[in-house]
């Protein structure tokens, strides 16, 4: 077994996927000010419309919600689910599988969440005239608030007590793999 990770609140931000416990929690830091980010761009593109401001800042959320927080899902439904799932037997696995399962759902929500935003955010950057529904925000924002919960919560205390150092490693490596960074 691996030594022992304390959740929440591990705050590293150089943590990477030699870490990819921390990683996950440092992503779903990241994850939360892109949100405050978007809360911002509500009001400000209401007084000042797609100012350069505003077209910097839809393109950086953009950017993450794109890429980062893409990979995280897949951090997760890819490597770290199945890692989670091969380290348990007979009815323990049902828990694990209930959870994954309740995850990956809460994935698709929040991925359709984000593409109604997108669609705006794209507007914004080509300067079309275009206003952010504050509740759709609001939403974004509050669902992942609560899936960064249950994760911090259950699942990344979980996988720090139940996945030693080897299936780390490999999900770690997939991590490094999946952003196209070479071990060090």
């Amino acid at each position: 077994m691996s030594q022992d990770h304390t959740f929440p609140g591990f705050a590293t931000p150089d943590a990477g996927p030699e870490a990819p416990l921390e990683m996950l929690v440092a992503c779903h830091g990241r994850v939360e000010r892109q949100c405050a980010t978007l809360m911002r761009l509500v009001p400000h593109l209401a007084e000042h419309g797609a100012d350069d401001q505003a077209r910097a800042a839809a393109a950086n959320v953009m950017r993450y919600f794109d890429t980062a927080a893409k990979h995280h899902h897949e951090d997760e439904e890819v490597d770290l689910f199945p890692a989670l799932l091969e380290s348990m037997a007979g009815s323990d696995a049902v828990c694990i599988r209930e959870l994954t399962d309740a995850l990956k759902a809460e994935h698709r929500v929040l991925e359709g969440l984000w593409h109604a935003i997108r669609v705006v955010l794209v507007g914004v950057v080509a300067r079309e005239p275009v206003m952010l529904d504050a509740q759709q925000v609001e939403a974004l924002s509050n669902a992942y608030a609560r899936h960064i919960e249950r994760e911090e919560s259950e699942l990344l205390p979980m996988a720090g007590r139940l996945l030693g150092d080897a299936e780390l490693e490999k999900v770690g490596r997939a991590m490094r793999e999946r952003r196209g960074v070479t071990a060090s």
